[in-house]
């Protein structure tokens, strides 16, 4: 989804107290997983069928949950077997909206939409729901606000993230929040705390790493910036986004994947070395013909290491 140093909330002693707290070995002589590759789908379909056909055509194993009511358990149930006869993991259901908006009435009613989302990726089968912990910027929902760094914040989304995982109490799904450049969780430190406070076998980590590269710095060395992603966070992940960074009048700015600088290399060893198949889904793009150059690269970069596709 939708970057200056930011403090973290974790010291560790060096990795052995990483794993010690993740409970995760990260092995990467381990056998590496296929990779399950996403992204949006334009057919104008309502058919479960055609619906999934259009993903394992387009080369995609993974997908994001198709349009559907939350209360239409027919289609649900449609949805979930055609996609699962096609051997189409469903990746996210999205919930995007602010669950800390500074209108108290819209705050809850947003509230009851995440949990209406969490509920929805449970019946359908999806790894995870996934938002932002929201933001306290009143003009932007995901907008920068000094107030998205402080305890007030972090303490406001581990009680929003209980309540939505508390009413729903998922058996198989995750909620999860995606790392953002100006609010919490901004990387693996904040996110292991958040993980801890929550404290709910329920709340998983989503990784999106182009969000987190929020400073020349950080881009610079994004190589390292996933490799600790991933030995911190490890087994919590359920679903990663892939899109690129590129620096555009003196500002990081989004791009497709392979048109700019992070280590596309490393990035899907990572994912698949996961104890777990992990979804790898594209987005932010405007039309078919960007996703089909997306894709593409990530598919040649992936044979070029030897990683194949589910």
């Amino acid at each position: 989804m939708k970057s200056m140093e930011r403090r973290h909330f974790l010291q560790f002693a060096g990795l052995g107290a990483t794993m010690a707290l993740t409970g995760f070995s990260y092995n990467r002589q381990a056998k590496s997983n296929l990779l399950r590759l996403g992204g949006p789908v334009f057919l104008k379909s309502e058919d479960p069928a055609e619906l999934a056909a259009e993903h394992r055509r387009l080369g995609y194993s993974a997908a994001y949950v198709p349009d559907v009511n939350p209360g239409d358990s027919g289609k649900i149930r449609e949805l979930r077997k055609a996609f699962a006869d096609r051997n189409v993991m469903i990746a996210e259901v999205g919930a995007w909206v602010n669950m800390l908006d500074s209108d108290i009435e819209k705050r809850a009613k947003n509230l009851d939409y995440v949990i209406q989302r969490l509920a929805l990726a449970e019946e359908i089968g999806a790894l995870n729901c996934v938002n932002i912990g929201g933001s306290y910027n009143t003009k932007q929902w995901d907008g920068p606000d000094p107030r998205n760094l402080t305890k007030e914040y972090f303490d406001a989304t581990v009680e929003n993230c209980r309540k939505v995982i508390d009413a729903v109490k998922p058996k198989t799904a995750k909620f999860s929040l995606e790392m953002m450049g100006w609010s919490l969780p901004d990387g693996p430190d904040s996110y292991l705390k958040f993980i801890k406070a929550i404290d709910r076998p329920a709340f998983g980590a989503h990784v999106d790493i182009a969000n987190i590269l929020n400073s020349p710095e950080r881009f610079y060395k994004n190589k390292t910036i996933i490799d600790d992603t991933f030995k911190k966070l490890g087994r919590y992940i359920t679903s990663c986004h892939a899109k690129d960074l590129i620096g555009k009048d003196v500002h990081l700015a989004e791009t497709m994947p392979g048109k700019g600088g992070i280590d596309y290399e490393t990035y899907i060893r990572n994912v698949v070395a996961l104890p777990r198949p992990v979804p790898f889904m594209l987005e932010h793009l405007r039309t078919p013909e960007e996703y089909d150059e997306a894709r593409k690269f990530v598919v040649d970069k992936a044979g070029k290491m030897g990683v194949q596709l589910a």
